[in-house]
């Protein structure tokens, strides 16, 4: 398994330079197969010129691109969203891969409007060019959704705690994207610039959202096309991922052993499944203890921990502009739910908000261009029922804690 060499393969680097200007390339032989990797910028009219004039030598044997079903249906399929289910999101405690799927269209639509060119533009031109050249189209990236619990699984609470408030500042940020920050889409990766702009000196970051991704790539190039000794592949990638899924082809890993591997979410650190059982076994103690010393005490304890709870989930509700009946929902759940380890408050007030103020074709439909607007997330019903579930969450949290250290000072 060796890069290509001699004069063939150096009239043919030559000749892929001048097809793509500036767009970087690299050419590896790997087991029979020769790959052709183009770096493209997400944000360029210039990639997406690139890939059409390369395909169109139809020198090549199948086209590959960087992206996983779920991205891929995304911009095939504009009628997506029609078919979500979201009481099955929220059940399935889903809501919070949605809300990072959410904040990454949102970026998306900001650089469309800001620019004139919808990120992924590129991966759109490799896909019309692969079907209208009947070239078989390969998707190779990982599914978003392994990505994102990879890389929170990946990270301390305190990382995870800036990367959360990064993603939601990043939801309803309305500064401009800069010239700046549209270089570095093209020299990196969309999902790094979205997720990691607060965290961006942290190597976990990094391992999971591109350096894995480049293995991961790397071994579905190989598991889809060495059936195919002799073939040619065109390999869509953003510039940021050229030179990791370059050398990871060379390593020569074992692929299906890689991608199983890359596809599997590291289990929850034990310590975090157990607080929430500790948080039940304390507030009970504490219960206890009131009473014991007098009705009067237990019952304030008790008011205590459903007034600053429920209270300060509804408030979240409330500031996600829930319907009435959610913002109740959200005082009487959340003292229950936050002595439930299996349930939080947010999947009771989203899937309330949801039954209540169902989603109309039209909000589905406008949820793009929804998005790129702060009033969008409290006007869209789709994006208002994940407020609802972020918000009223937030606020259960931070009320378990208020009303926890509130009730220790009542039993000093």
């Amino acid at each position: 398994m060796t890069a290509s060499s001699g004069p063939d393969a150096a009239s043919d680097a030559a000749d892929s330079r001048h097809d793509f200007a500036d767009e970087p390339v690299r050419e590896i032989e790997c087991n029979g197969v020769h790959y052709t990797l183009l770096g493209t910028a997400h944000v360029s009219q210039a990639s997406v010129e690139a890939v059409r004039r390369h395909i169109a030598k139809g020198a090549f044997d199948a086209v590959a691109i960087e992206l996983c079903q779920s991205r891929h249906r995304a911009l095939t399929d504009a009628d997506a969203w029609r078919s979500t289910d979201l009481f099955q999101i929220i059940r399935q405690g889903k809501a919070n891969m949605m809300i990072a799927s959410l904040a990454l269209a949102s970026y998306q639509r900001r650089i469309a409007e800001q620019f004139g060119i919808e990120p992924g533009a590129e991966m759109k031109a490799a896909m019309q060019c692969a079907e209208a050249t009947e070239l078989p189209l390969q998707l190779i990236d990982r599914e978003i959704g392994i990505t994102l619990r990879r890389t929170s699984r990946g990270l301390s609470w305190w990382q995870r705690w800036l990367l959360i408030n990064g993603m939601i500042l990043s939801l309803f940020s309305r500064e401009k994207i800069t010239e700046e920050d549209i270089e570095r889409l093209k020299q990196g990766d969309i999902l790094e610039e979205t997720f990691g702009e607060f965290a961006s000196a942290s190597p976990e970051l990094y391992e999971s959202l591109i350096a894995e991704r480049d293995r991961f790539m790397a071994a579905r190039l190989r598991i889809d096309n060495e059936v195919r000794p002799g073939s040619r592949v065109l390999a869509v990638i953003g510039a940021g991922h050229l030179d990791g899924t370059a050398r990871a082809l060379e390593a020569g890993r074992e692929p299906a052993a890689e991608v199983e591997s890359l596809n599997q979410t590291p289990p929850p650190s034990r310590f975090w499944k157990f607080i929430p059982w500790l948080i039940l076994v304390a507030v009970l103690t504490g219960f206890g203890i009131g009473f014991s010393r007098s009705p009067e005490l237990g019952w304030s304890l008790v008011l205590t921990w459903v007034v600053i709870n429920g209270g300060l989930s509804a408030l979240g509700a409330a500031i996600a502009r829930g319907h009435p009946l959610t913002v109740l929902t959200g005082l009487v759940a959340a003292p229950l739910t936050s002595l439930n380890p299996t349930i939080g408050a947010g999947m009771v007030t989203g899937a309330v908000e949801a039954w209540l103020r169902s989603p109309k074709v039209s909000d589905f439909e406008a949820l793009r261009d929804d998005l790129a607007k702060v009033s969008g997330w409290w006007s869209n019903r789709v994006a208002r029922v994940f407020l609802v579930f972020f918000l009223s969450n937030v606020g259960s949290v931070i009320g378990t804690w208020v009303a926890g250290l509130s009730m220790l000072r009542q039993l000093a």
